[in-house]
């Protein structure tokens, strides 16, 4: 059975920090490409960050030079850290494994951040 466990999520002033992390289970997990999105209330969930098995990462222009991803294969876990947040990074935040192949895609429940004074 494929798990992913989001945690790290509350309630942070605007300008404030989280981090955030996925711990996956039942999956070989050097073999995913690991993400992070967001869904705010009332809009279509878009892609926050991506990191490869390899590494390499990617961001949401609204993100960049904010939010670093990063990943622990040893620990199954991967990170997305969150700084000089803003009211409209208030979402929930998914994160998604694919595998290399395309023949495993995986969702974990969500875990909300609300950025407000």
């Amino acid at each position: 059975q494929v798990t992913l466990v989001e945690s790290g999520g509350g309630l942070v002033q605007p300008g404030g920090s989280l981090r955030l992390s996925c711990a996956a289970s039942g999956i070989i997990f050097s073999f995913y490409t690991m993400r992070w999105y967001l869904q705010a209330p009332g809009k279509q969930r878009e892609l926050v960050a991506t990191i490869t098995s390899g590494g390499a990462t990617n961001y949401a222009d609204s993100v960049k030079g904010r939010f670093t991803i990063s990943r622990d294969n040893a620990k199954n876990t991967v990170y997305l850290q969150m700084n000089s947040l803003k009211p409209e990074d208030t979402a929930v935040y998914y994160c998604n494994s694919l595998r290399f192949d395309d023949r495993g895609e995986y969702w974990g429940q969500g875990t909300q951040v609300t950025v407000s004074s």
